[in-house]
């Protein structure tokens, strides 16, 4: 089958709206998945064991699973338990909850990579603990940390050709029904690749830039 150029002209308006869609799907689950994932961090370290075990086992569980269950039951098990969800919603919520607990770990290795004696001067100030958290020991504990929470918004991001199996429009499926409509697969399957492709090879070097400018922050920190 040879490459036609007037089939790709004619298919890119469609991928590009399934590609708006997975850029979408990617910066909100990915919000989702920063805040939960905070919130699980925070809650996985607290000293009472009514929050910090089930914060614990719900992690082992997420991590123990795949995204594609999670996703499937989401969308196709929940409306059985009396509440639905769009496409879109329940995709956006399985990203953010699978990697938020990813995140989590991320969070958790910066803040106790802030020494203790940070700790010992917020109490101190006579700070409470909310303030001693907002103030002193998460406005150190971040910026470390985005390097690595960049590398996981970028596998969430390859990771967004799932949520074609509960019907969300994203790049995959769009480029999939074309490919079946028109029994061509070679032209949309390759642009899904070329796409991509081309956006993780920009995020490397934006990676490599923000491991550049905020690693040496918690390299200095460590020491």
């Amino acid at each position: 089958m040879e490459w036609d150029w007037d089939f790709v002209w004619q298919i890119l308006p469609t991928l590009a709206e399934g590609a708006k869609i997975t850029v979408i799907a990617t910066l909100l689950g990915f919000a989702v998945a920063a805040v939960f994932g905070l919130g699980l961090a925070i809650a996985r370290r607290s000293p009472n064991p009514l929050i910090s075990l089930p914060a614990s086992g719900f992690t082992e569980f997420v991590r123990g699973t795949p995204l594609l269950v999670q996703l499937y039951f989401l969308f196709y098990i929940l409306p059985d338990l009396g509440l639905t969800l769009s496409p879109l919603v329940a995709g956006v919520i399985g990203l953010g909850l699978h990697y938020g607990t990813y995140t989590s770990e991320v969070y958790r290795a910066g803040i106790e990579n802030v020494s203790r004696g940070q700790w010992e001067a917020a109490k101190a100030c006579n700070l409470t603990s909310g303030q001693s958290w907002r103030h002193i020991i998460l406005p150190q504990a971040i910026v470390p940390m985005i390097p690595a929470l960049a590398n996981y918004l970028i596998a969430m991001f390859k990771e967004t050709p799932l949520l074609s199996a509960i019907t969300v429009l994203e790049l995959m499926n769009q480029a999939r029904s074309i490919a079946n409509f028109n029994y061509r697969y070679v032209e949309p399957i390759t642009l899904v690749g070329v796409f991509f492709l081309v956006i993780s090879l920009i995020s490397v070097v934006g990676i490599k830039f923000l491991e550049r400018r905020y690693g040496s922050v918690g390299r200095g920190q460590a020491t």
